[in-house]
């Protein structure tokens, strides 16, 4: 016999998951999924909604810092391939959340949020150099830190160890 268990709701993040919920009433295509974990909220969001509710976090909630915003490779085998991550700090409440967007390898293109957070044109960038994941209306999307005739993307999970070597025929 199934017997039914009270599900605790842990008190640190509670705050954060209304917030995400309230999200996902505001505008119910702007939240895909919402995960609690290890004391950390994650909210999953469709690519075209990104500067949206980075501007709704920012104007209404008060997460006034992009503290960082970086890519992953979940490998060429993995479909959507890409996450572009977006770590919101708010300095009024002390408050974080994560935002996820997922991007497939046929098409990693995002809006930039440059618009949102100046702060994030350098991290744009790099996530661009490494995983080349596109910007679209990025004001100044090149390479940061690798050179600019720099074949590839180094942190892709295809990308050969010691790079691509020179074809040679002899």
């Amino acid at each position: 016999m199934a017997e039914n268990v009270a599900v605790e709701q842990n008190p640190k993040t509670a705050a954060l998951v209304a917030l995400a919920n309230g999200l996902k009433q505001e505008n119910p295509v702007w939240v895909t999924q919402i995960v609690d974990a290890l004391d950390e909220v994650t909210v999953f969001v469709p690519r075209e909604n990104i500067v949206d509710v980075c501007w709704f976090l920012k104007t209404r909630h008060q997460f006034d810092m992009l503290m960082d915003l970086n890519g992953n490779d979940l490998g060429a085998e993995e479909e959507p391939r890409f996450e572009v991550i977006y770590h919101l700090f708010s300095t009024k409440t002390y408050q974080r959340i994560r935002l996820k967007v997922l991007l497939s390898d046929e098409d990693p293109h995002v809006n930039t949020v440059t618009t949102v957070w100046r702060t994030a044109d350098w991290h744009e960038r790099e996530t661009y150099d490494m995983f080349g994941v596109i910007f679209d209306g990025h004001p100044d999307l090149r390479r940061i830190l690798l050179p600019s005739d720099f074949d590839g993307h180094a942190l892709r999970k295809d990308y050969p160890l010691r790079g691509f070597e020179p074809y040679s025929l002899s």
